[in-house]
């Protein structure tokens, strides 16, 4: 199963007794991993692989405790090559340097070395460039193992020259599989009732190293009867979820619920919201991230929202937590029933862009003040027709540079408040029309 299962391969050797149950349980074969058919199937990146008879370097990114130094370990086995196992956070330049000396020389004796480097991305930029000539020449087939994105913490010489391989969380059936495995090793069934178990495999939160250890000490006891859902919650303190509020999962949650709120859904907006919150993340960063989904995704079609948002902010700012934290949740789940509209985001955007394409294009002389003798003679101001003057406050002029075509940048939809103004962009558009003829 997962990289719970492994030592590294350098060191001294460890003292005889007994073994922990995930170095008991450690998968044999490809067969035997459990939770990455996708990957290690015939029909998968490292299954077509090993068919083949040809590996390439790897990044294996995933959670923790989902079968990276396994994987690794055992693709070394099926490819007859030396694994040596290293990790970023204990390795310096000299130690790297007796790496590739050692794997050079068992070259020389006609066997290829697999290098394993656990948390990869630890490696600064010096390091990790120091890879790639020993990848080129064929002295090491490097397997990183890596749990935050690859895109943002690796070299892109270095991903270039390995394939990313996504490994999957366990899920609560790939979790079961591995009970009924550490069963079979224990010769006995734990202690749980029905109800107890699952909550376990939930304590795990999706990582098979964490249930192992969860395991071995459940069954450590010899309870009178099976234990209940309390008992076992008041004998093991639950793991916090895995959040990093500066890593992958704090975008992950972010953009998850950004979209809930998008796609109109109180309850999944709440539920992302309350995950984070769980996780450590600071109210403020929400009630500024909640602000901007006012801004971007309801706009015009309900102008109240961004008001709604900056009264809970000063109201959190005003309780603190976690009296606050509920003006917050009641301002989610406004944005999530309003009307929805990024009319006012597209057109700010497309703005910008023109603004950008046509450089700096003076505004027609009529619309320019003219405070000077001289501003007048040069035509400024002259022919401003003042649209309070005009019998419909409308005088229908253009404002935007001469020679320049009028473009068309905001455009409300048929939705909540826009649809109103919606009717007013048409008849202003309809009476300039007219009068440009």
């Amino acid at each position: 199963m997962a990289d719970l299962f492994d030592t590294a391969t350098t060191g001294p050797a460890p003292a005889p007794g007994p073994r922990p149950l995930a170095d008991r349980l450690r998968p044999s074969a490809i067969a035997e991993v459990i939770g990455q058919d996708r990957v290690l199937g015939p029909e998968g990146p490292l299954g077509a692989m090993l068919a083949s008879g040809s590996l390439s370097s790897l990044i294996l990114w995933g959670p923790p405790g989902v079968g990276k130094t396994t994987i690794a370990r055992l693709l070394a086995d099926a490819t007859d090559l030396a694994f040596v196992q290293i990790s970023a956070i204990f390795t310096g330049v000299p130690e790297l340097r007796k790496v590739f000396e050692t794997a050079k020389l068992r070259r020389t004796q006609g066997r290829g070395t697999l290098l394993f480097v656990d948390e990869i991305h630890r490696f600064n930029k010096a390091q990790q460039d120091g890879f790639l000539p020993h990848m080129e020449d064929g002295t090491i087939l490097l397997v990183g193992a890596t749990t935050e994105n690859p895109s943002f913490e690796l070299n892109a010489a270095l991903l270039s020259r390995a394939q990313v391989i996504v490994l999957d969380r366990l899920t609560p059936a790939d979790l079961e599989r591995l009970a009924q495995r550490a069963e079979q090793d224990l010769g006995r069934a734990l202690p749980l009732v029905p109800e107890a178990r699952a909550a376990l495999i939930g304590m795990a939160d999706g990582d098979g190293r964490a249930l192992l250890n969860l395991i071995e000490q459940v069954a450590a006891w010899k309870p009178a009867s099976p234990l209940t859902t309390e008992t076992l919650a008041g004998r093991l303190m639950r793991r916090a979820a895995k959040y990093d509020k500066s890593g992958d999962e704090h975008y992950n949650l972010i953009s998850a619920l950004h979209k809930s709120v998008r796609g109109s859904d109180p309850d999944a907006a709440l539920y992302w919201f309350a995950r984070m919150l769980e996780g450590g993340e600071d109210p403020r960063f929400l009630a500024r991230r909640i602000t901007r989904m006012a801004v971007e995704d309801i706009g015009l079609a309900d102008p109240q929202a961004q008001s709604v948002c900056l009264d809970a902010w000063q109201v959190y700012e005003r309780l603190g937590s976690p009296e606050g934290e509920l003006a917050l949740a009641q301002a989610l789940t406004y944005l999530a029933l309003a009307p929805k509209s990024n009319a006012g985001y597209t057109a700010y955007k497309a703005a910008r862009e023109t603004a950008r394409r046509t450089g700096s294009e003076p505004p027609p002389k009529h619309i320019l003040n003219a405070p000077t003798r001289l501003m007048k003679d040069q035509g400024y101001g002259a022919g401003y027709a003042y649209d309070h003057d005009a019998e419909d406050g409308f005088s229908g002029q253009n404002y935007f540079p001469d020679g320049m075509k009028r473009p068309v940048l905001y455009q409300p939809v048929e939705r909540g408040y826009e649809r109103e103004l919606k009717k007013r962009l048409d008849w202003f558009a309809k009476q300039r029309a007219d009068r440009n003829r």
